[in-house]
Formats: C-alpha cells, sequence, structure tokens
C-alpha cells in the first residue's frame, strides 16, 4: 500500500455476469476489469473503476445477489453493472442531448473513477462528468453485513444545474429465481408505460401493478415481464427495499432518507425462456423516466418533484445502507424493516425477525 492508498486489482475468480437481453454487447470476464475491495469479518463489497458500480456485496464464502451487464460505451472499460449510478439523469437525454452524445443514465458509469484512498474495510473514490459538470465523491465503508456509502456531489459549473441523481441495485440468477420475493415500504405509484401527459392516472399501490387493466403482484417475477418499470413514492422517512431468496436463505437490503431519495423504482426482466434474468431495487430523485424537458413541463406526480436543482459550486451529499443476512427455513418475505443504534431489524411477513449489527446508524 503507497501513501495509505491501495491499489486497484483484479480478483483472482470472476462474477458471473449475464447480459441485458435487448443490449447488444459481449460479456467481460470481470477478472479482467480493475476494481477496489473492501471486507469485514463477514461480508466483501467490490466496485469496479471502469464506471464505479459496485459489482459484488456478499457474505463471506456466500453468494453474490448483484449480477447484471449494461452496453458498453466506446471504450469497453466504461459500463454499467449490477448496483450503478444514474448521474445526471435517469432514463434517456432528448433527441438533441442524444445527438451530442449524452449517454442514457448519464455520464457516471462512463467515466474512469478514481481511489483516492483506501483501507481494509474503507474506499474512498471520485469521478468527474465533464458534459454534466458535475463531481462526484464515494465514501464507502464496511461493517459487519453492513455497507455505508457516502455520495457528495459538487456542480462544477459557473451556472445552477438541473439533475436527478438515481441508485439502480440489480439483481440478477442464481440469486433471483421465480421463488424470489421482492419487499419495500413503498405506497402509492404509477406504470412507466402509461401514457404522457398523466401516466400516475390510473395509480396502484406496492406491490400492486397493472398490465392491460388487470393486477400483477410486483412481489415476484415467474413469466409476466410487464410493467417493465413502476414506480412508487414512500411516505415514511425511511425508505426500504429487500430481496429474499428462500432458495439461497438470503436477504439483500436497502436503506436510505425519502428527503433525498423520494422514489423507489421496480424494473423487471425475463430471459427467451421467460425465466428471470434481472430486477431493479432502484431509489433516487425521480421517478419519471423521461428527458428533463418532459419533467420540468410535469412538475410533480403525488407532490414528489420529478427533478432536483443545485446551485454554481454547491455540493450536496445523500447517502444509502445496504444489508445482508442469513435467513430461516420458509423465509415469507419482509413486512418491515428497522435501523437505529447501529442494529437493523428484519422483521419477517409473520413473527419472526432478524438482526444486523453494524457501529453506527445514518
Amino acid at each position: 500500500m503507497a501513501n495509505g492508498i491501495a491499489p486497484i486489482h483484479t480478483p483472482a475468480q470472476g462474477i458471473a455476469m449475464r447480459p441485458l437481453l435487448f443490449a447488444a454487447c459481449a460479456v467481460l470476464a470481470f477478472a479482467q476489469r480493475p476494481v477496489t475491495e473492501i471486507r469485514s469479518a463477514t461480508a466483501e463489497a467490490t466496485f469496479d473503476v471502469g464506471g464505479g458500480s459496485l459489482v459484488n456485496f456478499k457474505l463471506k464464502g456466500g453468494l453474490n445477489p448483484l449480477v447484471w451487464i449494461g452496453p458498453a460505451d466506446r471504450d469497453e472499460r466504461l459500463r454499467p453493472m449490477a448496483h450503478f449510478l444514474c448521474l445526471d439523469r435517469w432514463g434517456q437525454p432528448s433527441p438533441g442531448e442524444l445527438a451530442a452524445g449524452v449517454p442514457y443514465h448519464g455520464e457516471a458509469t462512463r467515466v474512469e473513477w478514481k481511489v483516492d484512498a483506501a483501507t481494509a474495510n474503507s474506499t474512498t473514490m471520485s469521478a468527474r462528468l465533464p458534459m454534466a459538470g458535475l463531481a462526484v465523491t464515494r465514501r464507502a465503508s464496511i461493517d459487519g453485513a453492513v455497507l455505508k456509502v457516502e455520495e457528495t456531489v459538487t456542480n462544477t459549473n459557473k451556472m445552477g444545474k438541473i439533475y436527478n441523481m438515481v441508485q439502480h441495485p440489480t439483481i440478477g440468477p442464481p440469486f433471483l429465481d421465480e421463488q424470489t420475493l421482492v419487499d419495500s415500504n413503498a405506497r402509492k405509484g404509477f406504470m412507466q408505460s402509461s401514457p404522457m401527459p398523466h401516466p400516475e392516472e390510473p395509480s396502484v399501490f406496492w406491490p400492486q401493478a397493472l398490465r392491460e387493466g388487470h393486477a400483477v403482484d410486483m412481489r415476484r417475477l415467474t413469466n409476466d415481464p410487464m410493467p417493465n418499470v413502476v414506480s412508487y413514492v414512500v411516505d415514511e422517512p425511511i425508505g426500504w427495499a429487500t430481496a429474499s431468496s428462500p432458495t439461497h436463505k438470503l436477504v439483500l437490503g436497502y436503506i436510505w432518507r425519502t428527503s433525498e431519495y423520494p422514489w423507489f423504482n421496480a424494473w423487471r426482466h425475463v430471459d427467451s425462456a421467460n425465466k428471470p434474468l434481472a430486477r431493479g431495487l432502484e431509489f433516487g430523485t425521480t421517478g419519471l423516466h423521461q428527458p428533463f424537458g418532459v419533467l420540468i413541463e410535469k412538475g410533480t406526480i403525488f407532490g414528489r418533484k420529478l427533478v432536483t436543482y443545485l446551485d454554481a459550486g454547491a455540493t450536496t451529499t445523500r447517502t444509502y445502507v445496504a444489508f445482508l443476512a442469513t435467513t430461516p427455513a420458509n423465509w415469507q418475505g419482509v413486512q418491515n424493516v428497522t435501523y437505529k443504534d447501529g442494529v437493523i431489524t428484519i422483521t419477517e411477513r409473520g413473527t419472526r425477525s432478524l438482526e444486523v449489527r453494524s457501529g453506527s446508524s445514518f
């Protein structure tokens, strides 16, 4: 370790990844990519440097739920993977922006990240987004089976900046199968497939969605990939989402402040054999998958803003926590998650509960 900074390296063993079917891309061998890793006595996390994605979060000797790979940019080293950061937008650019080279979901996964400092259980990474005029610094630390991530965004422009910031965790096989259960304290929602200008009509309530007027249960993904994306708001100060695999007796969860991330966006996809391929447990500053012009014209949905603003030279920080826990047999999914005094309590849909401990809350 030179100057207190851990060297970027490649792990000895790769992480199995599957390509998104509609993305024309080759699957890269993860072992060939530069990463930075942090570990505790019970868990480990790995961040990809070519795009900044969290590509591995697992219990020691266990299964990594975060499995997904997106299309490469012109530079094969840069691509969204597993849990990636959407910044400065969520979704597609406008036609003019697209012609100018602005990428889908923003630049954060299309630039090289720099490892600024690292210890065995913490890392600090940073990146600059030249087209958006934003700089982002990520501080990640692992304590037990709890991963805490703080991300600070600075507007380096000489004018104020409208932007969005969405976390895009994506689970995949083998953790994801027909038995995997997704739970959240999300509340009111709408289908992204509904027509503008009022996609929130009709509304739904988690875990319900609609397809051609019929109810769809968003907790499981069987042979019904639609609706593809459904966005919900969370009414409580703290939002949470979990994915439980009864097959593998493992639960992955996320916790965030709704003052920072008011939206929960559920994304689903199946493969050509109608088997579960990917599920996004996304949370962020917007719930409408449209260019900025559309978001500004729409303004709000369910009283929540669809864009956020950062003044010239201003800085803002958002935080989330990810956690893992082994579940008992016949696990029925999650009813509630609380985080207090460094203890995450996971309450089952029944009478059982689990505790995951870390050094501090957020």
